[in-house]
């Protein structure tokens, strides 16, 4: 039943955007900012109401560690194709996310990733991957935060896999932080008994800021790793 509710509201979706893509798009002719913060709300509001139909109850922690007068640069593991819809429900700051190239080619999702400066990212293609980075590290410089999932895909084994250094070149050139995200049984909402969504309890915890510059020479060396270390700790601490 939820899986039926979720696919009418987004057959509603998709029929209320055509005319607010004409809207967006006057808007975005007189203000690229407030194009980005309609268009969030927009879809903040509709994920939200995804979520209410899904069943899923998340609870939300550490929003106070998010610097509120700077882009940052989250980093979260990655076990749904929910983690997006969880992440842009709570998510405190303008921010664009990082998704694989695919979602370029899905019609209306696709147009709204567009207004809210979205980053398309081909992981098979270095210098195309490049590009996606040296994108993302302009937008933190204009004060728009990112939000990536460097495990590359998602993961259903325990623990979560090695995180992709390229991800925090983000971080390193634009010098701003980096917000470490756990989040929890996303992948019980649906991957774990597809194609059917589930009734779910998840919680989503934002930890505190992590500011290269302050980090020890090994430790920015491997920044990955280290960022790694800290989500699995927070998500340890969860499961306590």
């Amino acid at each position: 039943m939820r899986t039926i509710l979720v696919g009418l509201f987004l057959v509603c979706y998709f029929i209320f955007s055509i005319p607010m893509y004409l809207i967006q798009y006057i808007i975005g002719k007189a203000d690229k900012n407030l194009q980005f913060k309609v268009a969030q709300h927009i879809v903040s509001r509709a994920f939200k109401i995804i979520l209410f139909l899904s069943g899923v109850k998340y609870e939300v922690s550490g929003i106070e560690n998010v610097p509120k007068d700077e882009a940052v640069l989250y980093i979260a593991n990655h076990r749904s194709f929910f983690d997006i819809v969880i992440g842009y429900a709570t998510v405190p700051t303008l921010t664009s996310f990082v998704a694989k190239k695919e979602m370029d080619k899905v019609p209306c999702i696709r147009i709204w990733m567009r207004y809210m400066k979205c980053l398309f990212l081909d992981r098979e293609n270095v210098r195309e991957g490049l590009k996606t980075i040296l994108q993302g590290i302009e937008q933190v410089k204009e004060g728009y935060s990112v939000f990536i999932m460097p495990e590359g895909t998602r993961n259903h084994e325990e623990g979560i896999l090695p995180f992709h250094e390229g991800s925090f070149k983000i971080a390193e050139k634009s010098n701003c932080a980096i917000v470490p995200v756990a989040m929890t049984h996303t992948d019980d909402i649906l991957e774990n008994h597809m194609p059917w969504i589930h009734k779910t309890k998840v919680s989503v915890r934002y930890g505190k800021p992590i500011y290269m510059r302050e980090l020890e020479k090994e430790q920015r060396k491997f920044i990955g790793a280290y960022t790694r270390g800290i989500v699995l700790e927070m998500l340890e601490e969860k499961e306590l």
